[in-house]
């Protein structure tokens, strides 16, 4: 799978946001690095990578971003190894032996459900449970229609139905700017797609997709309560799948999903929801940490460490207190 965290046109939006970003390769390898600072200093973040053919190609990947810590000041580099020439079940063995160690919390999800493309539609569609097979095939008797645009512009009707669910759930959303930018910049390069469903001319749901060379990212989803009933934003997701399929992609990638054993998880909701579309769960390594300036960094965990100590004790002593 090829993933558009680690595209040009990824790097081109990230510029857009006014970071510096800096793009390598070599024989087997690449990877997208971006500048950014916590209370360590500076880092480099390379989302979903390095990428790497082989264990070989990826020990060169990280000599490479070894050497650009260094030259760019970074007090370490955060990578996200999800193809880099060894299997998930022996990151951990492999991420430790060089020198790398967990991130505090992972950047992007650890886990992924994958629909697969590469097969006739009706396949698809077989897996899927049977209600949302229905409504793709029906919902327009209801008088229910869908489109796709890439006018930046029209990011508008998304960012409407996000305020709505934001409301009614209690979640924070991206802001309005960022996801702005994010049409500006991959939009008119045909890297990301607007679905719109509409109901007799006017939108109630929507959702936006990245796509890179064989992959569709399911990233930005909401609908308008009024119309709730209708579950417009279960066919909206089949339309989404079934133009990707049409554009010759190979996987549709629904994003983070959570663990199967944990039920009261607060993705559980969500889950269940992208689970209905049939298809497969990966699994990733995760976020680790490169140290480039060790003591610097090491310094940096027992900071973290600390406050983390500190937090918990206030919260025993809240706690004590309140009985």
């Amino acid at each position: 799978m090829d993933y558009f965290l680690h595209s040009p046109a990824w790097a081109s939006f990230q510029r857009a946001l006014g970071r510096t970003v800096h793009e390598q390769s070599g024989p087997g390898w690449q990877f997208l690095a971006i500048e950014e600072t916590n209370p360590a200093g500076k880092l480099l973040y390379v989302p979903y990578g390095p990428v790497a053919l082989s264990l070989a190609a990826f020990d060169a990947a990280l000599a490479a971003l070894t050497a650009l810590a260094r030259s760019c000041g970074a007090v370490f580099v955060r990578i996200e190894p999800v193809s880099a020439g060894f299997a998930a079940e022996d990151s951990d063995a492999v991420l430790r032996s060089r020198g790398l160690r967990p991130a505090p919390a992972n950047q992007q999800p650890e886990l992924s459900w994958i629909v697969d493309l590469d097969r006739d539609f009706k396949d698809v569609l077989s897996d899927m449970k049977p209600v949302n097979r229905n409504l793709y095939r029906n919902i327009h008797k209801k008088g229910v229609t869908f489109r796709s645009s890439q006018d930046p512009a029209e990011i508008s009707v998304l960012l409407k139905f996000l305020h709505m669910t934001a409301a009614r759930n209690g979640f924070k959303p991206q802001s309005d700017e960022y996801l702005s930018q994010v049409a500006r910049s991959l939009m008119p390069a045909g890297a990301a797609t607007l679905f719109v469903a509409e109901l007799e001319g006017e939108p109630i749901a929507a959702a936006l997709a990245y796509d890179s060379a064989d992959t569709r990212t399911y990233a930005h989803a909401a609908l308008d309560d009024t119309h709730r009933k209708l579950s417009a934003g279960i066919p909206l997701l089949v339309t989404l799948m079934a133009d990707a399929k049409e554009k010759g992609l190979r996987h549709v990638d629904l994003w983070g999903v959570a663990p199967a054993d944990q039920p009261d998880h607060k993705w559980a909701g969500f889950t269940a929801f992208k689970k209905s579309f049939g298809g497969r769960e990966v699994a990733y390594p995760g976020t680790w940490d490169l140290p480039a300036q060790k003591l610097r960094y090491g310094g940096y965990k027992l900071a973290r460490k600390a406050a983390q100590a500190a937090k918990k004790l206030v919260g025993t002593l809240r706690a004590r207190l309140g009985r």
